[in-house]
Parts: C-alpha cells; sequence; structure tokens
C-alpha cells in the first residue's frame, strides 16, 4: 500500500482509511486507482475489515477521469472496467464506509452508491451527469441507485441530470449523516466503532445474507444462523448479557 500513486492508507486493527488522492484532476478515477483499488479489495478479501473510503482536498471523485474515457470503446465498455471494481467493493466481507465531501458525481457517484454507508459534508454534491456526455452511468447507478432513492429519484438524476445537494441526499437517505469536513473522518470512524463493537462473523454473514436473492430467503437466513448459533462469540456475548441482567 506504500507504494500507491492515487491514494492514500492507512491500516487500524478493525479498519482500513483509503482515500482518492490525484488532487490536480479532482480525484478523478483513472486505471491506476481502478488497479489500486482492486488491491486494497484484495487485501481485505483476505483480510476482512471495515473500509472507510474518503477523498482529499475537499472532494470525493468528480467522476471517471474523461481523458482516458473519451479514448474508449465497445471492447473496454463490455469489459466493465469500473462496474467490475464496484461490484467486488461492494461485495467486500465488511461493511464500506463512503465519506463524502464536495463533489461525489458520476463515476464518484456509483463509487459511493457501492458502499453499505454513505455520509457527508455540507458542501456535497452528488449525481450522474453521464447522460450529459452522451454516455450512461454504466457501473452500478442504473440499478443501485434505484434500490436506495426510489425510481422517480433515480430517473430525475440519471435521465434528467440532476445533482443532489447535502440536505437533499439526507432527506431521501441517500446519505445519513453529515459532519463538517474537518469531522467528517471521525465521523466516518465512529460508524465504524459502532460496527466494531459487534460481533465480526454475524455482521459478515449479515452482510452476505442481506444480499442474498429473494428466492434465496429463508433457508439461506436459517443455515448462516446454524453457523452463528455454534459460534463461541453467540455463547460469551449471550451470557455476558444475562450476566449484566442479574447485576
Amino acid at each position: 500500500m506504500e507504494e500507491f500513486s492515487t491514494l492514500r492508507a492507512t491500516d487500524g486493527d478493525d479498519r482500513l482509511t483509503v482515500q482518492l488522492h490525484r488532487p490536480e484532476v479532482r480525484n478523478a478515477i483513472d486505471q491506476t486507482m481502478v488497479d489500486e483499488l482492486h488491491a486494497v479489495c484484495e487485501l481485505l478479501e483476505r483480510q476482512p475489515r471495515t473500509l472507510i473510503l474518503a477523498g482529499s482536498n475537499g472532494v470525493f471523485a468528480s467522476g471517471a477521469d474523461i481523458a482516458q474515457l473519451r479514448e474508449r470503446r465497445r471492447d473496454d465498455a463490455l469489459a466493465g472496467i469500473n462496474s467490475t471494481l464496484f461490484a467486488r467493493i461492494a461485495r467486500l466481507p465488511m461493511p464500506v464506509i463512503a465519506a463524502l465531501d464536495g463533489y461525489a458525481l458520476g463515476g464518484g457517484a456509483e463509487l459511493a452508491y457501492a458502499a453499505d454507508f454513505r455520509i457527508g459534508t455540507p458542501s456535497l454534491k452528488i449525481g450522474n451527469p453521464e447522460t450529459g456526455l452522451g454516455i450512461l452511468a454504466a457501473a452500478g447507478a442504473t440499478w443501485r441507485l434505484r434500490e436506495l432513492v426510489g425510481e422517480p429519484l433515480a430517473k430525475e438524476i440519471l435521465l434528467a441530470g440532476r445533482v443532489l445537494g447535502a440536505e437533499e441526499a439526507l432527506a431521501v437517505r441517500l446519505i445519513t449523516e453529515i459532519h463538517e469536513p474537518e469531522v467528517l473522518l471521525a465521523g466516518a470512524n465512529a460508524l465504524a466503532d459502532r460496527i466494531g463493537r459487534q460481533d465480526p462473523l454475524a455482521v459478515r454473514i449479515t452482510k452476505s445474507v442481506f444480499h442474498a436473492p429473494p428466492e434465496a430467503h429463508p433457508v439461506i437466513d436459517q443455515l448462516a444462523q446454524g453457523i452463528l448459533f455454534e459460534s463461541e462469540a453467540k455463547f460469551d456475548r449471550m451470557q455476558a448479557f444475562l450476566d449484566r441482567k442479574k447485576k
């Protein structure tokens, strides 16, 4: 991670904080950043921890790198360069928190949609202006955004280029908290602390079950619960709860 050129990573016991860092282009997502984020995913797949994704210099990510995007052709689109990465981020074993400051547009917004939690600052601007550039938001927005905010607003963002401010995003629960820029990462870490107080295995399995297709339920719920019912953490945590009640 020390060799990253587009990311700044801070390692912690139960979390990894990764800041997008291409200040000269407002953290636009280029191929190098994609490759380095894949390396982050590989690490977190081997050593599951909460991931905090943030921007830098007052910007989360202004979108995909337009200079590279302009040169991409059909085969590049079919390769799913960004969509493959964002799907991998969404599937990470432990939760992903996106801390959004300033612009989170286009591919930057789609990266945020792939997170489990999104928090922002008052200056947040989030949306998908792709149709204004003659393309579509093809890295998850056309289906994740509908799940997150509902079809009418999703269509307004995707088809009419509406960009939401922080208060609007909070009102529709696209983000769940607003913090001033200087305490945004502290807010993300506070959320990571709440996650960290849960049993890690229970969190991992709950996230997997949550994203299972509808037809997999309730069987997958029962199988997952069967695994957790045999875990030492279940016995220890429930005994601690019972002991507290006796006091």
